[in-house]
């Protein structure tokens, strides 16, 4: 488990360093750790935020495969204390995130992130900053790609294409449904991409993993009830 402190939004962006935060990403990325799961995961959890403006709703699901079940779920309102920039989103969102998997009472075995793992330039995704800030097996599931370059996968469900950059295999495109666009599967922490993109396609009925699609959905709803709540107010 390790502790990354967040530049506030009270710093301009001119005043950040983001050369520093770069080279944070990358010794962090090198403490990544990818190997299999010491056991089959039993609770599975999805996080996602919604951010309106300057305001992070971060939701986590905890769900139970066996029966298909979300056994808990909670939010988590936040600051979003940093700016968005481009390859450092994990500093905007991770905080909020982190914040609603430990409200759960549940303790995940596996937890999905709906964002990028190893699938970014530096090799250090909001998944990674997830899982490795608490300590637990995480993939990253992202609709889009950041980094890299593949080719199109088959069109049947379960068609995968590696997902490349210098050379290097950072992620995987995988058609989890007919006719729907690839999502991209990378490691988060404590997990190889083969068994990533393995419980990715066990856990889809559509498009994305149904944990994170949960969460997904969570989080849109409480964001949007929030910013209609505080427009009535």
């Amino acid at each position: 488990m390790v502790s990354i402190s967040v530049p506030t939004q009270h710093q301009a962006i001119s005043d950040l360093d983001l050369r520093a935060l770069a080279d944070l990403q990358r010794q962090l990325a090198s403490q990544i750790i990818e190997r299999q799961l010491e056991r089959e995961p039993k609770v599975l959890v999805g996080a996602d935020v919604h951010i309106r403006g300057r305001r992070a709703v971060a939701a986590a699901v905890a769900f139970d495969w066996h029966n298909w079940q979300v056994r808990e779920h909670r939010e988590v309102t936040s600051a979003a204390a940093f700016p968005y920039v481009p390859g450092y989103l994990s500093f905007r969102e991770a905080p909020a995130l982190i914040a609603a998997v430990r409200a759960l009472e549940t303790v995940p075995d596996l937890l999905f992130v709906d964002g990028q793992g190893r699938a970014h330039p530096r090799r250090f995704g909001l998944a990674c900053h997830v899982g490795i800030s608490l300590g637990i097996p995480t993939i990253g599931v992202a609709k889009s790609r950041l980094v890299g370059h593949y080719h199109e996968p088959g069109p049947e469900r379960g068609a995968i294409a590696p997902l490349v950059d210098r050379g290097e295999v950072i992620g995987m495109a995988v058609r989890t449904k007919p006719g729907a666009r690839p999502v991209f599967v990378s490691v988060g922490h404590l997990i190889t991409l083969e068994e990533a993109v393995s419980w990715t396609l066990h856990l889809t009925r559509d498009r994305l993993p149904e944990p994170a699609r949960q969460a997904h959905l969570l989080a849109r709803r409480a964001a949007r009830s929030q910013y209609l709540e505080h427009r009535e107010a």
